[in-house]
């Protein structure tokens, strides 16, 4: 299992150019590649100071880790693959670090960033799990980690029946910036 922090290490192998993405570096983390769209949409776009990803799936070097449903193995019985909350809360992590790089390829600069405002996080469930707020807070935590007060946001974290390419989990954010 590839961790956020494996995930992006060597995806460029220059210094850091901002003050965020040397708190990424700082925590084994750089940004990768902007991932390619899977249909008719943009990675990100700019609305007066607000800039909006597009959800953004769990890509690690370019492809899914897992796919599947999130269960913690107590409810359901699907004979589908299925990914542990824990997994899933890790891929939610990388998600944030995608939706970074999302960001950043229309602003230039993370520096930039004034605060994140807003997460949505979709979580593909089993019928019965209910924990889609304990695995966003993947995404949540390590915004917080690397923004410090101004990655504090509001955020909605919701169950859905499957997700574009099986994904476990998809995360969009709104950054507000300078």
């Amino acid at each position: 299992m590839t961790t956020p922090a494996e995930a992006s290490v060597g995806a460029d192998s220059t210094a850091p150019a901002s003050a965020v993405e040397q708190r990424l570096a700082e925590l084994g983390l750089t940004l990768p590649a902007v991932a390619a769209p899977v249909a008719a949409y943009v990675p990100a776009i700019v609305s007066g100071n607000h800039v909006y990803t597009s959800g953004q799936l769990p890509f690690i070097n370019g492809k899914l880790e897992a796919t599947g449903k999130v269960s913690s193995g107590e409810e359901g019985l699907s004979e589908e693959p299925t990914v542990s909350p824990e997994d899933a809360q890790m891929y939610a992590a990388v998600c944030a670090v995608n939706a970074l790089a999302a960001v950043k390829s229309v602003i230039g600069d993370l520096d930039r960033i004034t605060r994140i405002v807003k997460v949505v996080g979709f979580v593909a469930s089993d019928t019965s799990f209910t924990g889609q707020p304990g695995v966003i807070n993947g995404a949540s935590e390590l915004l917080g980690r690397v923004f410090g007060d101004k990655g504090q946001h509001a955020r909605s974290a919701v169950g859905v029946a499957v997700l574009p390419l099986d994904s476990p989990v998809e995360v969009e954010l709104i950054a507000e910036f300078s």
